[in-house]
């Protein structure tokens, strides 16, 4: 809510975007509560999207703050948007929320530059569940490897348990875990026949169906479009298009491979994250908290650091790194000064030296640039494993601050 009322003091246009299900619409009529000024508009009910669509230029005139919820659903609203704050430049006039990345979809005339800030609000993370700091960015590249966390009393089952619950409020409340294989089960269809369809026009959902079952199966991995595309019985460039309509409507991201003139061994493809595990292991082919987890933790670890930096004070980006001679890191933080963080994500209860195999590497090569290097491991203690180098328990990510 915070991120929100700033970028109101001095922005005319802020855009809430994020997964159906995460409580965009509730987080925002919160903020309009608290203005005097405020008026909502839900473009869900018809007889509002029919009065938008009629005349959207009258639709949008209110002198205060103005809630349009679900903005995607009429894509003129944007150009009639951007003349009246063009002539009327007033922080603080148009709250809008939408399920997709708004800024993506081709449906969309024209986009607000320099007039609008986008808050992206994720599932719930780890710290909001725990009332916990959910500080490990900002923590990390301040004390860099002098960071420790307090002695964790979780155990691997207990992250696993974490991991397939998820995040998004509905799942997360629901105790019985075939209760909340019955909100994601509907999550997905309701997603593909509605969201999907709104961004992009296609007929066989079937096969996005069955192309979220092979990207959770293979969490963890690097993105091979080729393979995916064989196995769908697609062209390759059909298979990236929609993998990118995922992306545009929050159920997985891509995280891009980093390289630098030092790594020059460096593979360029990025992996696919899911935006929430619960709905990955829901998802995966072999959803057993029993069975081969590692990709779906790494997934886990990597999903709670996006979070993070979507509020973090540290200017950062996520990464993933890999090589041809077979050396790769989970996860790379980059801040804006250059300055890189290493993750690596362990199932294991225990720690070994050649956990930390990648992250020496990168320590090798870009020297004074490597920040530091931790492995997340499902035990108990931080400690030390050389200059730079630490391993701590998975939740040091949110029971962590600076």
């Amino acid at each position: 809510m915070d991120l929100i009322t700033e970028a109101l003091a001095d922005t005319r246009v802020v855009v809430v975007n994020g997964a159906r299900q995460v409580g965009k619409s509730t987080l925002a009529e919160v903020v309009l509560r608290a203005r005097a000024d405020g008026v909502a508009r839900f473009l869900d009910d018809p007889a509002t999207r029919a009065a938008a669509t009629e005349d959207p230029v009258r639709f949008i005139r209110h002198d205060g703050l103005m809630l349009i919820d679900e903005v995607q659903r009429v894509p003129d609203l944007w150009l009639a948007i951007k003349n009246l704050v063009d002539r009327d430049p007033r922080p603080g006039r148009f709250l809008l929320t939408g399920s997709a990345r708004l800024l993506a979809l081709h449906g969309l005339p024209d986009a607000l530059p320099g007039r609008s800030e986008t808050v992206e609000l994720w599932p719930l993370s780890q710290g909001e569940i725990d009332d916990a700091p959910d500080g490990f960015v900002d923590a990390a590249f301040t004390l860099g490897a002098d960071l420790r966390s307090g002695s964790s009393v979780l155990k691997r089952k207990d992250y696993l348990a974490r991991m397939t619950r998820g995040g998004y409020p509905e799942a997360w409340r629901r105790e019985n875990p075939r209760r909340r294989q019955r909100f994601f089960e509907g999550y997905v269809s309701d997603l593909l026949s509605r969201d999907v369809r709104q961004v992009a026009d296609i007929e066989k959902s079937g096969e996005m169906r069955r192309l979220l079952s092979l990207l959770a199966a293979q969490t963890g991995g690097l993105l091979n479009i080729s393979r995916i595309a064989g196995e769908l019985g697609l062209s390759a460039p059909t298979a990236r298009s929609y993998i990118n309509i995922l992306e545009t409507v929050y159920l997985v991201r891509l995280v891009p491979a980093w390289s630098t003139n030092l790594t020059t061994r460096a593979v360029a493809t990025p992996k696919a994250i899911f935006v929430d595990t619960g709905l990955a292991n829901y998802l995966a082919t072999s959803p057993s908290t029993d069975g081969p987890v590692g990709g779906l933790l790494e997934n886990f670890v990597l999903s709670e650091l996006a979070r993070q930096l979507t509020w973090s004070q540290t200017s950062a980006r996520l990464y993933h790194y890999r090589d041809r001679d077979q050396y790769e890191v989970d996860g790379v933080l980059e801040d804006n000064v250059g300055r890189v963080i290493g993750i690596e994500v362990k199932a294991a209860e225990t720690v070994r030296a050649e956990d930390f195999r990648g992250l020496k590497l990168l320590q090798r090569r870009l020297g004074a640039r490597f920040h530091a290097g931790f492995v997340f491991y499902c035990g108990a203690e931080s400690l030390s494993f050389g200059a730079g180098l630490v391993c701590l328990p998975i939740s040091a990510l949110w029971g962590t601050g600076t």
